[in-house]
């Protein structure tokens, strides 16, 4: 069994699919039902596998994911689709410009039959978040998601309440070029455990999505196209314990920081990877491995995971900016020197 191959021949752009790994042990039935929702994936949105090979490795890792592209490459129906094959409640907020804090995490209501203030939940109480278009509200609202990204839990009024199990936020956001955005602060970003990039579908996949929607392809519609419930929570519990259990060699351990502590002294960089960063790495890396059939991780595997862990926790200096330095660049220059354990 083998992770699906981006056709770019710079994979880690899009995804942390970067190889052909042989599988060592034969797949449990929470790895099988994990992989097929893949194939579910699959019937609703075209040539984004890779993608959510990413979204699956956050869920098991317990993280959330920053899914980047411009509009129309169908990353608001690739979360809807995974939320529905793996069986998981899931709520979308539109992040708006006049979006407040409180319609993201809920709020205090007056109750005039009881003469006292209840508890209304917000969208935030679900299993995957759909955190759509994320940059285009302000960062007081974006900052409403970071107690429940770290912590799982709302605090409101002095009172902390605990989020579903699992929960994951699926941001999307169109670049930060496009007008009426708002860059996502250092914080919040440092808490996607993946920034994955959508790029536009090559020729014959947009054929294929073309010939779909001549044949009456309804994106509101997933039943219709097939997508069924091929996991669920219990599947993902199992999977948990199990990526537990993938082995870490300490010479792994050793590359995954010596990476990071490179990017802190790269020229072009004014803010380099924090020791989250590095513990972001080793948790996708055993993820991906899990599903790569291993009960271990390899070089290979921080190699495919370094780019989508990585690139959202760094900063370019201005002048490197202004000279049109990209931050991928200089972190497959990373890759490219720092020496690889044998």
């Amino acid at each position: 069994m083998s992770l699906p191959h981006p056709e770019s021949p710079n994979a880690p752009e899009q995804a942390p699919a970067a190889q052909t790994i042989r599988q060592q042990h034969a797949p449990s039935s929470s790895a099988q039902a994990l992989l097929a929702v893949r194939s579910e994936v699959a019937k609703a949105v075209v040539g984004q596998d890779a993608t959510v090979t990413g979204l699956l490795i956050a869920l098991l890792a317990g993280g959330h994911v920053l899914l980047e592209g411009v509009p129309g490459v169908a990353k608001t129906l690739l979360v809807r689709a995974l939320s529905t094959a793996l069986s998981l409640d899931s709520k979308r907020v539109q992040f708006t410009p006049d979006l407040m804090p409180g319609d993201v995490t809920g709020s205090l209501i007056y109750d005039a039959s009881t003469s006292a203030f209840t508890f209304r939940e917000g969208p935030v109480f679900t299993n995957i978040l759909l955190a759509d278009e994320i940059n285009r509200t302000p960062p007081k609202t974006q900052a409403s998601l970071l107690e429940a990204m770290e912590e799982h839990q709302v605090s409101v009024d002095g009172v902390s309440r605990k989020l579903p199990a699992p929960f994951m936020v699926a941001a999307t956001q169109n670049p930060i070029e496009y007008e009426g955005t708002y860059p996502l602060p250092e914080a919040q970003l440092d808490r996607f455990l993946l920034k994955l990039t959508l790029e536009l579908p090559g020729r014959d996949e947009e054929i294929e999505i073309i010939r779909r929607h001549s044949l009456g392809f309804d994106p509101q519609d997933l039943a219709a196209a097939g997508v069924r419930p091929v996991a669920g929570v219990a599947e993902l519990v199992a999977a948990r314990q199990e990526v537990a259990r993938v082995a870490v060699d300490p010479e792994i351990l050793a590359y995954v920081v010596d990476l990071v502590r490179a990017t802190r002294t790269a020229p072009s960089f004014q803010l380099g990877v924090s020791p989250r960063g590095a513990t972001a790495i080793l948790k996708a890396a055993r993820a991906f491995a899990w599903l790569s059939g291993r009960t271990f991780v390899t070089p290979d595997d921080i190699k495919a995971l370094a780019l989508p862990t990585l690139r959202h926790r760094v900063a370019l200096r201005p002048e490197a900016e202004m000279d049109g330095v990209a931050v991928d660049g200089i972190l497959h220059s990373i890759l490219a020197t720092v020496p690889v354990p044998r």
